[in-house]
């Protein structure tokens, strides 16, 4: 169903008084309700705006023992996430250390979990081959993960390895892991730090920019060696994939900003290979460009197999090994589609139940799903029925599941699966995220009391709100605002991403021309008209393979459309991209 995004009448007002236009004016207000602080940082992202790493709790702590590690020569671990959000951190810490910092390769281990067979965080197979490995790690720095894995750090802790953790995922109730060295977390009770909703590869880059300001200060390090700053291309990258929040942080929209001005430089053999890849039209690239193209690519890998080529992809020295490695990323993104549409139409099958009963959220046990797309396949459900949405399949524990959630404005999915616990403890053994995805851990023998409870966890934040498919859109614009120009207006209030969506409008258009285009014909190219304006525009997925269009030439359809730019040989012309349309 299409509906308008509710307007905050007080930030508009702000937004106008500061010399937006009103269309920008409009879009600012319908992403940011009740928003009481500066718009500057958030219209005019800056990295000046920036919070010191120092008011990270922990911080100084983790930073002095990374840097006594670096200065006494120890060898050193380094283990994060299979995600993006993982990967990047790695790149991160690993460039810190050999680019800036001269600590030999051979004194690094890369410590990455496989999806399928270790699990997320600290698992224990990965533990076990930390243990094992030569020369001996003295210190294990984390990323994106750790916070929730006392158990296995108490491990490590054993047998004289000191963990720093560096994560951003909701902390469990005990508080940080006790066994671990330090536990840098924004989410913290005790951390000072302004920005609570940063990814963890902008964790981790703070972390190594301390680190290297310690370096400074006990003369290990000249005053002349770089910042870290050349980074943040990764960080831009991790952060816009992780969804974290692209709305009220100032921090998460300077990240993305400025790295993605360091990506169009097009300085790494990565991003080269995906422009190649992509073609010369995509460039420059922007947030969605990094949501949509490189993250499913990179996440592809862990999705389906080890994610070292995700990691071999981002460090890449060479072109040559870039588009190698790209190549693997490519095909498995490929093969991971092709499961998801499966995985895709089974779960939906099986959701039919819970929408006839009218559950607050949908959960589905796919016997044969394949764990690596859960979350994926969670995302397709939410956009289907607009309720939460939990996939679960089996877990290579014998008797366990293993299950990934997404979910909706207005729930927080973490606090959600944290009431489920206390609802049922036995049937939540394991369980992370944050407020729009999480991961967990059930016991094949209490799925139905997992289910009750959490759909009862569901149901008392939800307060009996109507579910159903929503489209929020920013209303319509007149025939002169289709043009390039206000194209430019909306993407000078750029980066667009969670909580921060790009701009739909709807609007009725006759149709002048349409055919069914791509491999299957399930794409739709249009020309559509209003008043003395015809746009052409695209379609994707409009139609099931064979399906013809349910409307002809010269009807009118309802449609909600983003602007888009159209490159083709050096020539740009406007394109709308159509998201939902009708017949009227």
């Amino acid at each position: 169903m299409l509906e308008p995004r509710p307007l905050d009448e007080a930030v508009y007002a702000r937004a106008q008084a500061q010399g937006l236009s009103e269309l920008q004016a409009r879009l600012l207000a319908s992403r940011l309700p009740g928003y009481q602080g500066e718009l500057a940082p958030l219209v005019t992202p800056s990295l000046r705006y920036l919070a010191h790493p120092e008011k990270l709790a922990d911080g100084r702590r983790a930073a002095e023992r990374i840097a006594q590690a670096v200065a006494e020569g120890e060898s050193i671990g380094i283990l994060t996430d299979y995600d993006v959000d993982g990967i990047t951190s790695h790149v991160v810490i690993r460039r810190t250390l050999v680019e800036l910092f001269g600590v030999p390769e051979h004194k690094l281990h890369s410590l990455i979990g496989h999806r399928i067979h270790d699990g997320y965080g600290i698992s224990l197979p990965l533990v076990e081959r930390t243990l094992a490995l030569k020369p001996f790690p003295t210190l294990v720095i984390t990323a994106d993960c750790g916070s929730s894995d006392e158990p296995r750090i108490a491990r490590l802790k054993a047998a004289g390895i000191d963990v720093v953790v560096s994560d951003h995922h909701a902390l469990p109730l005990e508080g940080p892991p006790t066994s671990a060295y330090a536990c840098v977390n924004p989410t913290r009770d005790d951390c000072t730090y302004p920005d609570k909703t940063i990814a963890g590869c902008m964790v981790a880059w703070l972390l190594m920019s301390l680190a290297r300001g310690v370096l400074v200060e006990w003369g290990a390090l000249p005053e002349a060696t770089p910042k870290l700053s050349p980074w943040l291309s990764y960080v831009a990258l991790g952060t816009v994939a992780d969804c974290v929040s692209l709305g009220g942080s100032p921090a998460n929209r300077a990240v993305v900003s400025y790295g993605l001005t360091l990506i169009n430089r097009m300085d790494a053999a990565c991003w080269r290979a995906m422009a190649a890849r992509l073609g010369a039209d995509s460039v420059p690239f922007n947030a969605e460009t990094l949501a949509f193209q490189m993250g499913p690519r990179i996440n592809a890998r862990s999705r389906l197999d080890d994610p070292y080529a995700a990691l071999h992809f981002m460090l890449a020295e060479s072109d040559a090994v870039a588009n190698r490695q790209l190549e693997v990323l490519d095909q498995d993104n490929q093969s991971r589609k092709a499961i998801e549409a499966d995985m895709a139409e089974e779960a939906r099958a099986l959701a039919a139940s819970a929408l006839l009963a009218d559950e607050p959220a949908v959960v589905v046990f796919l016997e044969d799903g394949h764990p690596g797309v859960q979350g994926i396949v969670a995302s397709r459900l939410v956009q289907s029925y607009g309720r939460p949405a939990l996939v679960l399949t089996q877990a290579a524990a014998p008797n366990m599941l293993t299950g990934s959630g997404r979910s909706i404005d207005g729930l927080h999915l973490r606090d959600a699966l944290q009431r489920t616990f206390e609802l049922a403890p036995e049937a939540l053994p394991r369980f992370g995220g944050h407020s729009g995805a999480a991961g967990v851990g059930v016991p094949r023998e209490q799925l139905d009391v997992f289910k009750q409870a959490f759909l009862k966890a569901v149901a008392e934040q939800l307060e009996g709100r109507s579910l159903y498919p929503r489209l929020w859109t920013d209303g319509e614009l007149s025939t002169a605002q289709l043009s390039l120009a206000t194209l430019e207006e909306i993407d000078a209030l750029g980066p667009y991403g969670r909580e921060f969506d790009a701009p739909l409008f709807e609007g009725r258009f006759i149709v002048e021309a349409l055919r069914p285009v791509g491999a299957d014909g399930a794409h739709l190219m249009l020309e559509l008209s209003m008043g003395a304006i015809t746009c052409k525009a695209i379609w994707f997925r409009a139609l099931t393979p064979g399906e013809l269009p349910a409307f002809a030439i010269g009807d009118t359809l309802h449609c909600a459309y983003k602007l888009n730019r159209n490159r083709w040989r050096g020539r740009e012309s406007l394109q709308l991209m159509v998201e939902h349309a009708s017949a009227v």
